[in-house]
Parts: C-alpha cells; sequence; structure tokens
C-alpha cells in the first residue's frame, strides 16, 4: 500500500524559496511516476512538475525555469524546490504516486500549504 507524506511547507515572501518533500512507503518506488500538483482555494488541482521513475521530468508552464522536481530512490522521496515564488504560487501543495502495472493505483499525499506573501 502506497503512502505519502509531505512536508516543508510554509510562509515565505515572494521572491523566497522553498523546498517541499514527500515521503514514500511501499515497494517499487523507483518504478512510479511521482508528481505535485497544488490547488488555490476552491480553484482546481493543477499538475506542477513531474519525474518519472528513469529522472525524466515535466513542468507547468507557470513554474517552468523556477521550480525543480528531483526524486531519491534509496530514500523513497521527491522534492519539490521552488524558487522565486510569487503570491500566485499559493496553494496546498499535494504529491501524487502512480503505480504502474500490472499493480496499478494513484495515491495522494495530505498535502502541504504554501503561502506566498505580496
Amino acid at each position: 500500500q502506497v503512502q505519502l507524506v509531505e512536508s516543508g511547507g510554509g510562509l515565505v515572501p515572494a521572491g523566497g524559496s522553498l523546498r517541499l518533500s514527500c515521503a514514500a512507503s511501499g515497494s517499487g518506488f523507483a518504478l512510479w511516476t511521482m508528481e505535485w500538483y497544488r490547488q488555490a482555494s476552491e480553484n482546481q488541482r493543477e499538475l506542477v512538475a513531474s519525474i518519472s521513475g528513469v529522472g525524466t521530468t515535466d513542468y507547468a508552464a507557470s513554474v517552468k525555469g523556477r521550480f525543480s522536481v528531483s526524486r531519491d530512490n534509496a530514500k523513497k522521496a521527491v522534492y519539490l524546490q521552488m524558487s522565486s515564488l510569487k503570491p500566485e504560487d499559493t496553494g496546498v501543495y499535494y504529491c501524487v504516486a502512480r503505480t504502474p502495472w500490472p499493480n496499478r493505483s494513484d495515491a495522494w499525499g495530505q498535502g502541504t500549504q504554501v503561502t506566498v506573501s505580496s
């Protein structure tokens, strides 16, 4: 069973940086695609960044060049380094695990709040 726990959120001024962490439990972590989503107030959840098991990354246009996703398969952890933060980056950030076939499943963490003050 996949379980995810995010940490590292907080309050930061515009232009600042934060590093989010996601600790995972379960077998086969190196094969999972890991994603970071965010949700601002009542808006829909937005895919921010993703990283495959082999390290291929992808980013939303709104964060490209400012955010960097990485993973440590030995530690079963994924990170989101956020720089040059803007007030519009404010929201709850969720870590998501997509496990591959034949044990296909999706798991979400509980989320961590990021607030960027102007």
